[in-house]
């Protein structure tokens, strides 16, 4: 049998670890050793570093978008490429130790307390908002009996450190859902197959109608775009690079032709790779 060392973003009960943990189900054949990390550029590192196989980090949310910390390792600190992208249902709840103590301090992840932003103002206005490193941990935080806290996290972490919980689905939005991507060490061939590609590249700020010039290539080979995120470049005030997500294969012509041309228009360009993709959705059972 298989095996594989998966690497998360931890400690138990993320969303990182739900998704993890969905692939472990999902492929019983492959004998899965997940392993956390305290952070998503701990955990995409690990990866180029031989420390595990493959890691699952979120690189997208419907509500708050792009996780810069994911595209910036992707872009400027590994050599990695996309295996495949899961659309995971964002379920997040308030949860508490003493459901009967005042809630004087909210904890979770930057990422949930976005999500939830209206939720918190409309029932919580005046309390204090804390950011940590994951929902998890904060849910380990306010286990441990600090007075008044409460964490937004999944069940799942609820359950793990027997917490209570206030308030479920919470969210600003139902339809929140967070884009993950499954990650392992570049290969030699990046033509594979896939519903998507993706693509990193920058482009010669200086010089005008250079981003048109990109964008024109893919209009002109007809391939779909449904992705741009620029994040800046590292290399100069003004400067940016370019994240693009396609739809298409790395087998298709048209997109080979735009990648090309692309490539030739480009300071530099990084691809990522062609993969497929799954949604779904774990329903919250109270």
């Amino acid at each position: 049998m298989k095996e594989c060392k998966l690497g998360f973003l931890g400690p138990q009960g993320t969303h990182s670890e739900e998704v993890a943990l969905f692939l472990q189900k999902e492929s019983p054949q492959i004998t899965w050793k997940l392993k956390p990390f305290q952070s998503i550029y701990d955990a995409i590192c690990a990866v180029d570093n031989h420390e595990v196989d493959k890691v699952i980090v979120p690189v997208e949310n419907s509500i708050e978008g792009a996780i810069n910390i994911t595209l910036d390792t992707l872009a400027h600190d590994v050599d990695l490429q996309i295996e495949r992208e899961i659309a995971w249902m964002v379920h997040n709840q308030l949860m508490a130790k003493d459901p009967n103590e005042k809630i004087t301090t909210i904890i979770s992840h930057a990422q949930p307390l976005a999500q939830c932003r209206t939720y918190i103002k409309e029932h919580y206005q005046d309390v204090e908002i804390r950011q940590v490193s994951s929902t998890a941990r904060a849910a380990e935080i306010v286990a441990s009996g600090v007075k008044g806290y409460a964490a937004i996290c999944p069940k799942r972490a609820g359950d793990i450190y027997h917490l209570t919980t206030i308030a479920t689905e919470i969210q600003d939005n139902n339809t929140n859902c967070t884009r993950f991507i499954l990650l392992k060490k570049r290969q030699n061939n990046l033509i594979s197959g896939g519903a998507k590609t993706s693509i990193i590249c920058q482009i010669n700020g200086a010089k005008s109608g250079s981003l048109c010039e990109v964008l024109l290539a893919f209009a002109k080979y007809e391939v779909n775009l449904t992705r741009i995120e620029s994040r800046p470049a590292r290399t100069g005030l003004g400067e940016y690079i370019f994240f693009l997500d396609m739809e298409g294969s790395g087998q298709d012509k048209n997109v080979q032709g735009a990648l090309a041309e692309v490539q030739k228009k480009s300071l530099w360009m990084k691809n990522l790779g062609s993969f497929k993709g799954i949604k779904i959705d774990q329903k919250i059972n109270n």
